[in-house]
């Protein structure tokens, strides 16, 4: 890295995409420590920590979309039909379930703020994550429907009451745990429809396989 003269600022950087940096550099005389303070100096957007995003669901969802619209090609020879958009569900229940797994004490910790079972009681925002992750697993297989189902459906009801509360009724301003315990997703609409298609799936799997199907056969 070569400086400038007469200015004592390093011009020889390349960009801040990276957090490569040292900890500490000297610009115009003032040392300039770690990689936001940098960005800070430059005038360039410093991420905060209270900024909201929707990117980790966006990102989720598309791939739990284009995964599902794979597995129906494979399976089926077709891109859209029920199965496809049931796959689509249970894929995404699983990695949102996966998300959350990730750290579990932040999000037993964000669970408190709006869950309505986790703030009765504490244990069951460490139980939630696995439910959802092993009732997208059965319902991706078709199999045990039968558990699957009101599993989907409870934690879908009582995340859904949850989320309404808090959000339109309380008009509380939080960070939604459906991407996990870290995310910056605001509590809102995105985390109440995720739990209304999981009681729509926990409505409508048993009745088309026990029912519709069944008859059928």
């Amino acid at each position: 890295c070569s400086c400038e003269k007469n200015t004592g600022a390093c011009s020889g950087v390349t960009g801040l995409g990276g957090r490569g940096w040292m900890q500490g550099r000297l610009l115009h005389g003032e040392r300039i420590g770690g990689y936001e303070e940098l960005r800070k100096h430059f005038g360039l957007e410093v991420p905060g920590e209270k900024e909201v995003s929707y990117k980790p669901i966006v990102a989720i969802f598309s791939t739990t979309l284009l995964i599902a619209l794979a597995v129906a090609w494979v399976a089926l020879g077709t891109l859209w039909s029920i199965r496809t958009l049931e796959w689509f569900v249970a894929i995404s229940m699983c990695l949102l379930g996966l998300q959350k797994l990730k750290d579990l004490e932040s999000l037993s910790t964000m669970f408190l703020n709006y869950h309505l079972l986790a703030q009765r009681q504490v244990r069951d925002g460490y139980v939630y994550p696995f439910v959802e992750t092993f009732a997208g697993i059965l319902m991706l297989a078709g199999v045990l429907i039968w558990l699957a189902a009101p599993a989907a459906l409870f934690i879908g009801t009582v995340g859904s009451v949850s989320v309404f509360k808090a959000v339109y009724i309380d008009k509380r301003d939080l960070k939604c745990a459906c991407a996990g315990g870290d995310s910056n997703v605001p509590l809102g609409y995105v985390s109440l429809t995720e739990n209304l298609i999981m009681i729509l799936m926990g409505l409508c799997m048993p009745i088309r396989m026990y029912l519709i199907e069944g008859n059928a056969g």
